[in-house]
Order: structure tokens, then C-alpha cells, then sequence
């Protein structure tokens, strides 16, 4: 079995690629092939040379606040490009492992309990907008596809072109003393890149085609998610939980996007395991590696 791996590179993809049985190739933009989802031509050559079997995207434009004033860059990625590997994957019959985003959820400012797979999603930002039609195309036109939707990941390699992650952003801003305000009206379950891989490949071995939703279980706010990281770590920070409204970005987050695993249930797959130990898994893991 050989699989290629779109993003290998990223935090998801560093985690995903040892785990996968088989012969794995690592893709990125860069190298040999070079693969670039902006580039539909690179996804020819990329079935050509490779010739995988499974193809695993991790690949993604997701810089959530520039895609508002970039929404064609965001699509080319996220919604065309992944539209010209579905079609490609499905004539040369290959499964297509796609990964998606909880913000395609948002719309209902009052939802309060867990979505599943089943529920109609509204997206209000132009990236989840082009996450979901991406996820749209691949189940209209790749038979053999997994997509999987996450949520606020992190993981020890960092955050590819977007410089870190959340719990490394903290870190940083903690340790040069700085004060940090962090919203306490966005609830979402932080998800360590570890146990999405470890799940995934379980969704490989089920070997049920469809969309299924995987995090860590629980659900938090970003303060009670920052102030956690302090807490494990022993470290006194100057921080205050405050609403949306005191930090405006040119995206807007769903207020409630915890994604429940029903589509995991129905497999007998266990959820990963709870946000807050997941999280003290990381930071165990980072301490090794500094």
C-alpha cells in the first residue's frame, strides 16, 4: 500500500506520516514531486510519479483572517484544488483522506450542544465557506473518501507557514511577560495532532467511506485553554478572560463548534482521549524535544 501525503510537512502531517502502514511519500510544495493544490497541474504529475494508492490531505490554506481579503487565494486551495484531486483520485480509484475544520459551523450563535456529522452546517467565515465546498466535492466526486473534520490543533513540530500554534503562542507571549487577554465566549475542543493521527488511521482500518469528526473529547474556551497550559506548566501569567467583541478580527469564529463523535460511535471506535490530557501529552512530548 503506498500512500502520498499532501502537507507532510505541517504538524498533522509530521504525526500522520510514521503511523501509516505501508510505503508513505511525504509531499510538500517544494521537492519531488512538488505539489502544490493552487497548481492542478502539480496533481497530475503527482499521480504519475507516485502513483499512490491512498492519497492523505493535510494540505490547506488556512490563514482564517487574511482569507477575507483573500477569499480567491482561500478557494484555489481549498475548495478547486481539492476538487481537481478528488476527480483525479476517483478515476484512478484511489481513497482520498481529506481533512476539514469545525469552522464550518457557526451560523447558529446559539447552539450549545455538540454537532454531528449529520447536522447542516453554515460556515461565517470565507475560509470555512471554502473548507466545506471542499468537502462538498469530495464526497460528490471521490466514492473512496474519508473526510475528517478537527478542530484547533497543535502539535510538536508547530504550525507550518503559520509560525506555531496556540499553546506555543502562549508560551512565547508568557515568557517574555507580557499581558495576554484571551476570548472566553468561543468553546471548541483543542485537538493534539497525535490522537487525530491515531484516529485516523483506526477510520483507515474500518474502512467505511464518509465524514466523520475527530478531537480530543470535552470542550474548553481559549482562556480556560490558555489558563491550563499555565497551570501544567507552573507558570504565573498575567492573563484575563475577555468577549469576542474586545478582540475583533477580520474573520469571525463560531461562538460553539465542539464536534461530537457520533460517526465514531457507529464504528465502535473510541473517542481520543480528554482535551486536558491530551494537552499534558504535549507538553510532555515538547519538554523531550527542547
Amino acid at each position: 500500500m503506498r500512500y502520498a501525503v499532501l502537507g507532510a510537512a505541517g504538524q498533522l502531517g509530521r504525526d500522520l506520516c510514521p503511523r501509516l502502514p505501508g510505503e508513505v511519500v511525504p509531499l510538500g510544495r517544494t521537492g519531488a514531486p512538488a505539489v502544490d493544490l493552487s497548481r492542478p497541474e502539480s496533481l497530475h504529475a503527482l499521480f504519475e510519479e507516485v502513483r499512490p494508492d491512498v492519497v492523505v490531505n493535510c494540505a490547506a490554506y488556512n490563514f482564517v483572517d487574511r482569507a477575507e481579503s483573500e477569499p480567491q487565494e482561500a478557494f484555489a486551495v481549498n475548495t478547486w484544488g481539492v476538487r481537481e484531486l478528488a476527480r483525479l483520485c476517483r478515476e484512478r480509484d484511489c481513497q482520498l483522506v481529506h481533512f476539514s475544520t469545525d469552522y464550518v459551523f457557526g451560523l447558529d450563535q446559539s447552539r450549545r450542544q455538540p454537532w454531528t456529522e449529520s447536522d447542516a452546517p453554515g460556515p461565517i467565515s470565507v475560509y470555512g465557506l471554502s473548507k466545506l465546498a471542499g468537502e462538498y466535492l469530495v464526497r460528490a466526486l471521490c466514492p473512496r473518501h474519508l473526510v475528517i473534520r478537527t478542530c484547533g490543533l497543535y502539535g510538536v513540530w508547530g504550525s507550518g507557514g503559520k509560525g506555531g500554534n496556540f499553546v506555543e503562542t502562549m508560551l512565547r507571549l508568557a515568557g517574555q511577560g507580557k499581558p495576554l487577554r484571551v476570548v472566553n465566549d468561543q468553546t471548541c475542543t483543542p485537538s493534539y495532532t497525535v490522537d487525530v493521527a491515531e484516529t485516523t488511521l483506526a477510520l483507515l482500518n474500518a474502512g467505511r467511506p464518509g465524514l466523520y469528526h475527530v478531537t480530543n473529547s470535552g470542550s474548553c474556551t481559549w482562556y480556560e485553554l490558555a489558563r491550563t497550559i499555565f497551570e501544567l506548566c507552573g507558570i504565573h501569567a498575567d492573563l484575563t478572560p475577555i468577549p469576542s467583541c474586545d478582540y475583533p478580527t477580520p474573520a469571525r469564529r463560531p461562538a460553539y463548534s465542539v464536534l461530537d463523535h457520533a460517526g465514531l460511535r457507529s464504528l465502535g471506535i473510541a473517542s481520543p482521549r480528554p482535551w486536558r490530557e491530551a494537552l499534558a501529552a504535549y507538553l510532555r512530548e515538547r519538554s523531550q524535544k527542547t
